[in-house]
């Protein structure tokens, strides 16, 4: 279509077109198109009135040219931008048409340039993102052979350099050229319809000003006659008729009626000009002149136009004359130049009928010695073909190229060689080209190409998605990345460049869709073996290639070409058995194949890997063979050679043909199948099994009863023929899809069961109901003989015939029977556990002896006489009896699982001893399930303890059961017997009664409640008899009826009562609160129904569930599941509550809401989502003692959690979830667990949660060893423990406070010794005796460290006797010793006991009790000097190890003087106080300060973790009689009393006497008189918080307190206009009620009334909306309000609040961009600076914040800087490095050292976040500087106060001398 030609020739004689003036007679030289461009048709009456200057013109060129240029044929070079052609519509495709102009042009018509109003629609589609339903595609509105005005909108070159013509059909671009003024009734113009109105259509007909409507009445015929029927939609193209102008052309009626168009004609009362005038008119004319090459028209009186040979009447040619009267069609008007072209051909003559002959037959083909007709310089030539008829070529298809074009070669009667490449619709011509390259071009269009075939292309471009290959003028294919190589390429631009010529095979092609996709594999493109491109070709035993498009488990899905496909079975993939087939073959592998079987019909091909040498042999002798030995549905004896993976390989008796069993097909009864197959084994014979299929190489048998029975009676259809609908079959599953089940018949022929009639019960998944290989019975729906298909049904309702119950037991009955079968096989094997397991039926009663009971309270007995045998009875078969190991029980067997080989027994009484009662036959009896099977159930009669069996399904289709109706053991169920004595089976025969006669088990034990809510509001049972009509995602508005703390009940409409659980408040839950209390009784909302709870089974109900209309609707008014389309679907019905839980992964964090407290459990019961359950373990619920002691105090019900997932209990849906952490028990970890059992002299074996267990060494229960060690240690105690070993499965613990309380840092006297190196020569050391030996004593220093003492250093008494020391020294004996020498190389510690070395009594002698004098004075002193020698320590900060020495050598001195002197704890308590930097002395003092003035630093974790530690120890030290006073006691009782900390609700609570934070044991050993005093202060406390309470509870009760409506704000805020808490509190109450815009509003209206004066109100204002507007709005409206926020206030505090907004919604981007924008317009302020470094540093990004410090030095004033860097140190002492902080006040002090507001600010911090020396070390400097008097008492001032709080009574004294020091040393300079 493109061509070559010059450019359109501008200015000069050579002319192309020329309008002519009216009336001229017609003369030889009329040049009629000769007329320069810039005249215009205006000059038209002065060119009439001088004729002999236009004479003058036409004399000076020769005739023949100038009537060949006025005739010339119109190419692409003649158009120009805005000229109006009629055009058909060729091809319609989805975004463009391509549309046929006259003399072979074409051009295209973009889906935008249709009309406004449809693109306006696809706009709308887009941005909508889904398709609009009344939006119609192009192809719908536009049929090829349409005559369409179009408009020349662009001429464009394409990417290779053709010229393209773009159309527009927009009636605004074709009728530009008229104006409202010049509409005339009987004008007949194109328009589109704009929109559907009620009494017609709104029609564009694109005049400016004019509105065009087109009455319904006027459209009836054109609907019924050309649209079908349909309304006109958006976008339809019509030709109309003006009926009517009213209003100067300001309202046009229109009409479409056929016969109105049809014959209108372009009238001269119309006033048509030049200007106006429009393709697709029909005018009459008059002939001009008539020439070889066409005539010239005057039409409309003044006009002049021509008509080209192309379009004169084929009928009248040759006999055309001058004046002859004509109509004609206007083809096309030049805009520049007036020339009009027109049509005679009768075709155009009729508006609005379409061209009929759109192509022509020969298209392709080759055409030999054609010769020429006549030439045009500027278009192409015409040729005559054989037919007589004419065809043209354009000038581009002339020659191959511009240089090598000769036109002297197309001189009228030359001949050519050329072929057809197409048809021109509106010429009604062929079009030909001359060009070689399309002459020999192998394929011309995508029609001529067919799959299989080989195409040779180029490459013209790699892409990621493939190759594309150009394989024609303008064809390209695609060879996808799987086709590029026979192996899968990673670089194809290696192999494969541009321009490269390459050879493909066509994989598919699709003309329609001008889609060629090839393959460039070299076996496939080089294959002699046939292709195959449709079913049909695919004959049995032919061999082709093929490519792997899918591999699965079941085989090899392989393709060919034109997408026919096959399948590889398993079997038939090699010669030897493949497991895992995805392991041996790849997508994309070229594979050999050979067709086993093809049915074309189906669309079903049976291919195989296995290639015969001689197919046609082979196949003949073996099928023969077969053939005369079996056919399929014959019955057969066969011998079970071996077992595979999916069934038994069998021989056929007698031949010992092989054949193939599947394990689904040996029973009827699926849980039968794997059983049998278990116990058969090869050898054994199988009598009556049913041929199903047989193929040349497979013959697949059947065991199934139920298809036996079938094929014997011949009630199996051979054929489709005998398949009438109604008709029941037995079957078997062969496939489970998504859609639905395929069922297979004996005879080979198979159905569909769709979903919808695949049972009577919603089906969520087919494989929920049915397994493959299952027994079924269809019934035949519907039957397609044609296509030999058939739909079926598997609905109970249809395919039960007869009696359900007699059906139930004939299936229980087969089921034991094959059981027995089974029982039989066991009793031939050899060994004894499996003939005594044969032999073992229920119902037995066995003696058995108890070996152990297992955590999850089952019993397993002891195997007795037969080695292996498994005994177990349940939890509930325990009967609740206490049982220990060794203890005999009788028990009676209830099931013996020949899988597992294991007998489930029960030891209820009711059923050992059953009673002898006579039964009779046919009666009800009432009984109790005690075990379950899969297919039947085994109860116990309530009345005789019989055991009767019963089938749990009533049909071979009956295999699904709701949760809601799934049988639990310990139900109650109404049975009628079928038989009153027990056959061989040991059970009797049973039907269930109706399921209406359940009833659910009576006792719950250990208050069980995770599976049923035990309280169900009173509020929801009422609703229950209400029906409703709601479904889910229904929007509803309700009132608030009652909160309770996990769920608010609402009354909606008609009574319906709905539920909203916690979880469905809010999107985000801040942790601690109660969402529901955001909301109040009788408030309005609006909520969505997310699911329906069933009443009886509590379970959500899918909407399709007929009790649905019963349920509870369960809503939601969470913002995000209000929003359109944001809901979810609680659709839980088909889904178990286990897989539920799945969706939850171990460690993932999770908002649950706290239900109860479940004391006897010890866990804590949550709840995640109205339908996942959730329990938090008490150990895995807090590391504090005071938490795990009263869990009540901690978590109120409703109160939300951020829990982690640490597991899922299988048996219960529910989540195990923890409350400190993931709970992983890792090396390092702290945890809390449970004492399990106390071993004396070794230690504790703690268990935790979910069943890990570690144990704890003597060495390990604390940091200060004692006597007793494990006195206080009792079973279930809770102990926090320290993970130090992960290595074996038990871990090793330890409880010291050092380890799990590592913040104290309280001193240790017992260190850690974990292995000789930590021993010291001369270190003093504690251990517990470990034996006596005859010379020595064994002294254990640490878990694996054991020191010795020859007897001579164990004491001074002497003879040493060994019967002494085994009296006075017992394992586990408490003593000091003296390392004496270490040997390292031995790992040999020598130890001494003696009083000289360790300073303690003699061994001896202190266990007699005999006294030795100056203990005490001696002692005190040593402690004395204890404390001076660490003094000086602390000073030179001397090495650890020294320290720990001194610690060990004063702390051992304890324990024996708290033996000696009970009666003085005063001077145990001062004797101890050195040793506790942090401990009871520090308490004391903290107490004291706490009473002077709370603070909340004095109560921190640590101090409270610690006091239990070191409490507990000194308790464990004083005997139960003693008494103790305790000075520092009193002041924390008398504070407690009655004093409130704050008017919260938290605080009323009783305030009991702070003990919490100690251990339990204090309370016990308290003196009587104190406790007496204390009971009574309590009272007073409870008395005193019930009258706070209750005053509390008044004032909530009371109405006047909060406004409930919008009415009540509106009173409030006209008293109080400029309160900013009342407006915001305003727009919170419509906020809650998501009514966002009322919330807008109400901000709104706030702006204005607060006063102008209140700032900071206003602001607050702003700061609400700005947070409305993040939450709910767009992006776009919170700019605008940020934007007007910036104008009404201070812009920084905007811009800083907006930033924090930002921040708190985790919009950290947006945040970020503020801030840069901030920095640059408040470079000055250094509070930007800062608070953008604080951003950074919580973002982790301390690089960047470091990098805002050093710009905001650069930009800040220098008077700025020091406050800049202190503050940057502040953050990253609080949010990032706190050594980096450091550096940062070191290196800003040493530059200011006087700047004391720097000081103060770095003591704050190091106080806050550093250690005790650090915080001494700053004091110190600081008193040294040298600074005025006033600010130095301030700095003393703090180091006295920091010393009071946190040091010792010395430390206090030492800073007051300093102070005297200091004032001497001032008042002394003063005086010099």
């Amino acid at each position: 279509m493109a061509t070559v030609e010059e450019s359109f020739p501008r200015g000069g004689k050579r002319k192309t077109h020329k309008s002519e003036k009216a009336f001229q007679q017609p003369v030889e030289q009329d040049n009629l198109f000769d007329i320069s461009t810039d005249e215009d048709s205006t000059k038209r009456k002065k060119r009439q009135k001088e004729p002999a200057k236009t004479k003058k013109l036409k004399i000076e060129k020769k005739e023949s040219k100038s009537v060949k240029e006025k005739f010339e044929i119109l190419g692409i070079e003649s158009l120009c931008e805005g000229m109006r052609l009629l055009g058909c519509v060729k091809e319609v495709n989805e975004l463009e048409l391509v549309i046929s102009l006259l003399n072979g042009l074409q051009g295209f018509v973009q889906v935008t340039e249709i009309c406004d109003a449809y693109t306006k629609k696809l706009n709308d589609q887009v941005a909508q993102e889904e398709p609009l339903k009344d939006l119609v595609l192009l192809p719908e509105l536009f049929s090829p052979g349409m005559l369409v005005r179009c408009v020349v909108s662009n001429l464009g070159i394409t990417e290779s350099g053709r010229k393209s013509v773009k159309l527009s059909l927009n009636p605004k671009n074709v009728n530009k050229v008229l104006s409202a003024e010049a509409l005339k009734p009987g004008m007949l113009l194109s328009g589109t319809v704009s929109s559907l109105e009620d009494h017609g259509y709104l029609v564009d007909i694109g005049v400016g000003g004019a509105r065009a409507f087109l009455p319904l009445q006027k459209t009836q015929e054109y609907i019924r006659q050309k649209n079908k029927g349909a309304k006109l939609k958006v976008g339809q193209y019509l030709n109309c008729i003006i009926e009517e102008v009213k209003g100067n052309g300001g309202v046009v009626s229109l009409s479409i009626d056929h016969s109105e168009v049809s014959t209108a004609i372009a009238a001269e009362e119309q006033n048509w000009t030049l200007n106006n005038l429009l393709p697709g008119l029909v005018v009459k004319a008059q002939v001009q002149k008539v020439t070889p090459l066409g005539l010239t028209l005057n039409f409309l009186s003044f006009f002049t136009g021509m008509v080209d040979f192309m379009h004169l009447d084929p009928k009248k040619a040759g006999t055309y004359f001058s004046n002859q009267v004509v109509k004609a069609c206007i083809l096309c008007v030049h805009p520049r130049t007036r020339a009009v072209r027109l049509s005679l051909r009768p075709v155009f003559l009729q508006p609005g009928r379409p061209l009929t002959r759109l192509s022509c037959q020969h298209l392709g083909a080759v055409l030999d010695d054609v010769p020429v007709q006549g030439f045009f310089s500027k278009a192409g030539a015409t040729f005559r073909l054989n037919d007589g008829s004419l065809a043209y070529a354009r000038l581009s298809h002339l020659s191959d190229s511009k240089n090598t074009f000769n036109p002297e070669a197309f001189k009228p009667g030359n001949t050519h060689k050329c072929r057809i490449i197409d048809y021109s619709p509106m010429d009604e011509l062929v079009l030909l080209s001359l060009r070689t390259s399309i002459i020999e071009a192998q394929y011309l269009s995508y029609h001529d190409i067919k799959p299989g075939a080989l195409v040779k292309g180029t490459v013209m471009t790699i892409k990621p998605y493939g190759i594309l290959v150009k394989v024609g003028e303008h064809m390209r294919g695609l060879v996808p990345p799987m086709h590029l190589a026979d192996i899968l390429m990673k670089n194809p631009e290696k192999k494969y460049h541009i321009g490269d010529e390459v050879m493909c095979r066509v994989l598919l092609c699709d003309p329609e869709a001008k889609k060629l996709m090839m393959t460039l594999k070299k076996t496939l493109v080089e294959s002699k073996l046939p292709a195959i491109t449709c079913y049909a070709d695919a004959k049995t035993g032919l061999q082709t290639h093929g490519f792997i498009l899918r591999v699965k488990d079941y085989g090899c899905v392989v393709k060919f070409y034109n997408d026919v496909q096959g399948l590889v079975p398993k079997h038939e993939l090699s010669a030897e058995y493949v497991p895992d087939p995805e392991k041996v073959f790849y997508t994309g592998q070229v594979v050999k194949v050979v067709v086993l079987n093809c049915e074309p019909s189906k669309e079903r091909m049976l291919l195989s890997f296995k290639l015969l040498s001689d197919p046609k042999k082979e196949h003949a002798g073996h099928s023969q063979k077969r053939r005369k030995a079996v056919h399929a549905g014959q019955l057969v004896d066969v011998k079970v050679l071996e077992k595979s993976k999916d069934g038994l390989e069998v021989a056929i008796l007698p031949h010992n043909i092989p054949a193939f069993l599947p394990t689904s097909h040996l029973s009827d009864h699926v849980a039968n199948g794997p059983l049998l197959y278990h116990w058969l084994q090869a050898g054994d014979t199988l009598h009556r099994v049913l041929c199903l299929s047989q193929s040349e190489r497979h013959i697949l048998l059947c065991r199934k009863p139920a298809l036996v029975s079938t094929v014997e009676g011949g009630q199996d259809p051979k054929s489709f023929s005998e398949i009438h609908p109604g008709m029941l079959l037995v079957g078997f599953v062969k496939s489970i899809k998504d859609y639905g089940v395929f069922v297979q018949f004996p005879s080979g022929l198979s159905g569909l069961a769709p979903k919808a009639i695949m049972s009577d019960k919603f089906v969520t998944s087919a494989s929920d109901h049915f397994v493959e290989g299952q027994t079924v019975v269809a019934k035949v729906t519907n039957v397609d003989e044609e296509k030999q298909r058939m739909l079926l049904s598997l609905r109970l309702s249809d395919c039960s015939v007869g009696d359900l119950a007699s059906t139930s037991l004939l299936l229980l009955s087969q089921c034991l029977e094959e059981r027995q079968g089974v029982r039989s096989l066991m009793g031939n094997r050899d060994s004894v556990l499996i003939q005594t397991l044969a032999e073992m039926t229920p119902g037995m009663v066995l003696d058995l002896e108890v070996q152990e009971v297992l955590e999850d309270g089952s019993v397993v007995f002891s195997e007795g006489p037969v080695p292996g045998l498994v005994l177990r009875a349940s939890k509930y078969h325990r009967a609740g009896q206490e049982v220990q190991s060794g203890q005999k029980k009788k028990a009676v067997i209830l099931h013996v699982d020949m899988l597992k080989l294991e007998v489930q027994v029960s030891l209820y009484q009711d059923l050992v001893n059953r009673k002898a009662k006579k039964l009779r036959k046919g009666s009800e009896y009432q009984a109790i399930v005690q075990h379950l099977e899969e297919s039947f159930a085994i109860a116990s009669l309530v009345e005789t303890g019989h055991l009767a069996a019963f089938s749990l399904t009533s049909h071979l289709n009956d295999t699904f059961r709701f949760d809601s109706e799934k049988l639990q053991v310990g139900q109650g169920v109404s049975l009628t017997l079928k038989t009153t004595e027990p056959g061989v089976t040991g059970l009797l025969l049973a039907v269930e009664g109706p399921a209406a006669k359940r009833t659910m088990r009576q006792t719950r034990k250990d208050s069980e409640t995770v599976d049923e809510d035990d309280e169900v509001d009173p509020a929801m049972v009422v609703g229950t008899i209400k029906k409703h009509t709601l479904s889910i995602g229904d929007m509803v508005t309700g009132t608030v009826k009652s909160i309770k703390p996990t769920h608010v009940v609402v009354t909606m409409e008609d009574g319906i009562i709905g539920c909203i659980h916690a979880s469905h408040i809010l999107d985000d839950v801040p942790e601690g609160t109660s969402p529901t209390a955001r909301l109040k009784v009788g408030k309005t909302i609006t909520a969505r129904v997310i699911g329906g709870r069933d009443m009886k089974t509590f379970k959500f109900l899918p909407i399709s569930h007929p009790r649905f209309i019963r349920t509870i609707p369960e809503l939601s008014i969470r913002p995000s599941e209000l929003e359109k389309d944001g809901h979810t679907a609680l659709n839980t019905h088909s889904v178990s509550p286990l897989e539920k839980i799945k969706q939850y992964q171990t460690g993932q964090t999770v908002t649950c809401f706290f239900k109860k407290y479940n004391v006897i459990k010890k866990w804590l019961e949550v709840e995640i989502a109205p339908d996942i359950r959730g329990r938090i373990p008490m150990l895995l619920a807090s590391l504090s003692f005071k938490v795990l002691k009263h869990p009540d105090k901690k978590f109120q019900i409703g109160q939300a959690l951020k829990a982690t997932v640490v597991g899922r209990d299988s048996s219960k849906a529910f989540l195990c979830l923890s409350l400190i952490g993931p709970h992983k028990l890792e090396k390092g970890e702290v945890a809390m667990g449970s004492v399990v059992k106390v071993t004396p002299n070794k230690g504790l074996t703690v268990s935790f949660p979910l069943g890990k267990i570690g144990r704890v060494s003597m060495f390990h229960l604390s940091d200060s060893y004692s006597e007793t060690p494990l006195e206080d240690f009792t079973l279930q105690k809770i102990v926090r423990c320290y993970v130090l070993s992960t290595a074996r499965p038990v871990l090793t613990l330890s409880l010291r406070a050092s380890r799990t309380n590592p913040e104290t840092k309280s001193k240790i006297p017992d260190p850690e010794i974990n292995s000789v190196q930590d021993v010291a020569e001369g270190q003093l050391l504690r251990g517990y005796v470990k034996s006596v030996q005859p010379h020595r004593v064994l002294l254990g220093l640490g878990p694996s460290v054991v020191g010795l003492a020859q007897y001579p250093h164990v004491s001074q008494h002497s003879p040493p006797q060994k019967a002494l020391y085994d009296k006075h020294l017992p394992e586990g004996k408490l003593l000091t010793a003296k390392v004496l020498s270490v040997n390292h190389q031995n790992n040999l510690v020598k130890l001494s006991l003696l009083p000289g070395d360790t300073g303690k009594p003699d061994v001896l002698s202190a266990s007699q009790g005999l006294p030795l004098p100056k203990q005490e004075g001696r002692q005190i002193e040593a402690e004395g000097r204890g404390h001076k020698g660490e003094e000086k320590e602390q000073k030179k900060n001397q090495k650890r190890r020294e320290k720990r020495n001194e610690k060990g050598q004063e702390e051992p001195q304890l324990p024996s003087t708290e033996k000696k002197e009970p009666q003085k704890p005063q001077a145990k308590k001062q004797g101890k106080r050195p040793h506790l930097e942090s401990g009871s002395e520090q308490e004391q003092v903290s107490r004291k300060q706490k009473k002077a003035a709370p603070s909340d630093e004095d109560d921190s974790g640590v101090e409270v973790y610690y006091r239990e530690g070191e409490e507990e120890i000194e308790e464990t030290r004083v005997l139960p009689g003693q008494k103790q006073t305790r000075p520092a006691e009193a002041p924390r009782l008398q504070l407690s009393s009655g004093f409130v900390w704050d008017v919260g609700l938290d605080s009323l609570t009783p305030a009991l006497p702070p003990r919490g934070d100690s251990s339990d044991s204090e309370d016990d050993k308290k003196p009587q008189q104190a406790t007496k005093k204390s009971k009574k202060e309590r009272e007073l406390e409870k008395q005193k918080a019930e009258k706070e309470l209750s005053r509390i509870e008044e004032a909530l009760m009371d109405p006047r307190r909060q406004p409930e409506s919008a009415d009540d704000f509106d009173r409030l805020v006209l008293s109080s206009p400029n309160s900013s808490i009342l407006w915001l509190q305003y727009m919170a109450f419509h906020l809650q009620a998501t009514e966002i815009e009322k919330a807008r509003a109400v901000a709104e209206r706030a702006l204005k009334t607060i006063s102008f004066r209140e700032e900071q109100e206003k602001l607050n204002v702003w700061v609400a909306l700005l947070n409305l507007e993040n939450m709910y709005g767009s992006q776009e409206s919170l700019t605008k309000v940020f934007e007007r926020a910036v104008q009404y206030n201070e812009p920084l505090k905007v811009f800083l609040q907006l930033a924090d907004i930002y921040t708190n919604s985790e919009k950290f981007q947006e945040a970020g961009e503020l801030y840069n924008r901030m920095l640059k317009r408040f470079r000055q302020e250094k509070s930007v600076w800062i608070k953008y470094g604080a951003f950074l540093l919580r973002r982790g990004q301390a690089g960047a914040s470091h990098r805002v410090m050093q710009r905001a030095l650069e930009c800040l004033p220098i008077k700025e800087h020091v406050d800049v860097i202190a503050k940057f140190a502040q953050l990253e002492f609080q949010l990032g490095d706190a050594e980096r902080a450091k550096a940062i006040f070191e290196s800003t002090l040493s530059t200011y050292p006087k700047r004391t507001d720097v000081w103060s600010v770095y003591i704050d911090m190091t106080i806050k976040h550093g250690n005790q020396k650090e915080v001494r070390d700053i004091f110190e400097r600081v008193i040294h500087l040298s600074l005025a008097p006033k600010r130095m008492k301030f700095f003393f001032k703090r180091y006295l106060d920091y010393e009071k709080q946190h040091g010792t009574e010395k430390d206090v004294q030492a800073v007051k001398a300093k102070a005297l020091e200091y004032v001497e040393a001032k008042s002394s300079v003063l005086e010099d």
